[in-house]
């Protein structure tokens, strides 16, 4: 017994939209089915949205709950089904898991987006400084390791495990090799020497005047906080805390790893926040690396020396006038 048939599809229309669905069932019949689909409308989002797709029976008008699918954008495979950015997108579904041993001659797929409904936190640390959020970029609660990002890059790509179907190396890293009078004549930083509102990746997932922070605020970060090196929920980082009047702020920062080539590094054991500033050096380290980190471990916290552009590192946006 198997399912006979995919045929018409149907869409909902929402905000954001989905359209040009198409499915297709393998052939010989394995329980797979291939659908595709345009995302349009997406503006930036804190939470992102998720696919919601439901099968219908057309004789008898039963549903059936997709809930054995995978999904693709950009021949990325999107482990936590997060979408953030328009496009086309391709679903894997496992037809079979999910509707047992069943003969249907006609079916529709019925495909739409729903909002994450995830609210991002915020608090002050410390007098006049930036309001933190209480989440990396990606990330759907506090203690995720959510995405990682090249230096300057504001896609992001999340690991299927340890792996990347990206690959965080120099010739797929565009301000590799460009020292800040090429970065800022080609339009990646500002006449002020920070990122770009269009290559500041929380400017460009969040909006709502999130951006990455600065160098002196991730040294702020690390001098005028208190550090507990623990556990949430399994996972390792550090609860930062404010001082005094703000004692009672906190943000949680996994230690979520690092992307190096197509393999995530380190995670559980180190953390590596990137800031919105490249090195002023016009020297070797200036053009090849020239972005600081915040590097954390159980062993401390510090900014490095210097901190190569094409590795893939998590992003904990602010809100407020930069230092």
């Amino acid at each position: 017994m198997a399912i006979i048939a995919v045929t018409a599809i149907e869409f909902v229309s929402a905000a954001p939209e989905v359209t040009d669905i198409t499915a297709k069932q393998r052939y010989p019949w394995n329980g797979l089915v291939d659908i595709a689909c345009k995302v349009s409308g997406i503006e930036a989002d804190a939470g992102g949205y998720e696919f919601a797709v439901v099968a219908v029976d057309k004789d008898t008008g039963k549903e059936y709950t997709v809930s054995n699918f995978s999904v693709k954008h950009g021949g990325e495979d999107l482990t936590g089904l997060d979408i953030y950015e328009n496009g086309d997108y391709s679903l894997l579904w496992n037809a079979r898991e999910d509707m047992g041993q069943v003969v249907i001659e006609r079916m529709t797929v019925r495909i739409m987006l729903e909002g994450l409904a995830i609210s991002v936190g915020k608090v002050q640390l410390w007098e006049g400084g930036p309001y933190w959020a209480d989440r990396n970029i990606g990330a759907k609660k506090p203690e995720d390791y959510g995405l990682y990002f090249w230096w300057g890059d504001t896609k992001g790509h999340r690991p299927l495990g340890t792996t990347f179907s990206f690959s965080f190396k120099d010739s797929n890293c565009p301000t590799y090799q460009k020292n800040t009078e090429q970065l800022r004549s080609e339009g990646w930083i500002t006449s002020n020497g920070v990122l770009a509102p269009s290559h500041d990746a929380a400017h460009v997932k969040w909006a709502g005047g999130w951006r990455m922070p600065t160098y002196q605020e991730l040294c702020d970060l690390i001098n005028k906080c208190g550090w507990t090196w623990t556990t949430m929920h399994g996972v390792k980082g550090y609860i930062v805390c404010g001082r005094g009047a703000y004692a009672s702020n906190s943000i949680f920062l996994p230690a979520a790893g690092q992307a190096s080539v197509a393999s995530l590094i380190f995670a559980s054991s180190s953390g590596y926040y990137l800031q919105s500033e490249p090195f002023s050096s016009m020297g070797y380290y200036g053009m090849f690396y020239g972005s600081h980190q915040l590097q954390l471990s159980s062993g401390g916290r510090h900014m490095t020396e210097y901190g190569g552009r094409t590795y893939g590192c998590s992003v904990r946006p602010v809100q407020g006038p930069a230092n």
